[in-house]
Formats: C-alpha cells, sequence, structure tokens
C-alpha cells in the first residue's frame, strides 16, 4: 500500500487530522468584522451592567 501524495509524502495521522480540522475551522461562516456590527456589540456590555450592585 503506497501513501497517496495529497499533502505532505510523510504525513502522520495526527497531522492529517489536524489539518482536516483546521480546514473544517476556516470554513465555519464567521461573524462580520468592523463598522456598526462590532461597535454595537461592544457597546451593549458596558462595565459594571451585570453586576448593578458593584455601582457606587
Amino acid at each position: 500500500m503506497t501513501a497517496p501524495d495529497d499533502d505532505a509524502p510523510q504525513e502522520t495521522p495526527i497531522q492529517r487530522a489536524l489539518r482536516l480540522k483546521q480546514a473544517i475551522i476556516d470554513a465555519r461562516p464567521k461573524p462580520p468584522r468592523g463598522g456598526r456590527f462590532q461597535r454595537e456589540q461592544a457597546a451593549s456590555i458596558a462595565t459594571g451592567k451585570s453586576r448593578p450592585w458593584m455601582s457606587r
């Protein structure tokens, strides 16, 4: 049985699994970056809002 020459000639099963996992993660839809969306996300969580008893 010969190893197929797809990416690396001596790729271990662990390296192959990691490469496939990274490819799946990179293919996921990502949230929008920058612009109004990011400002809204940052503004929605103000410091101390989750702990009103901490405010003076």
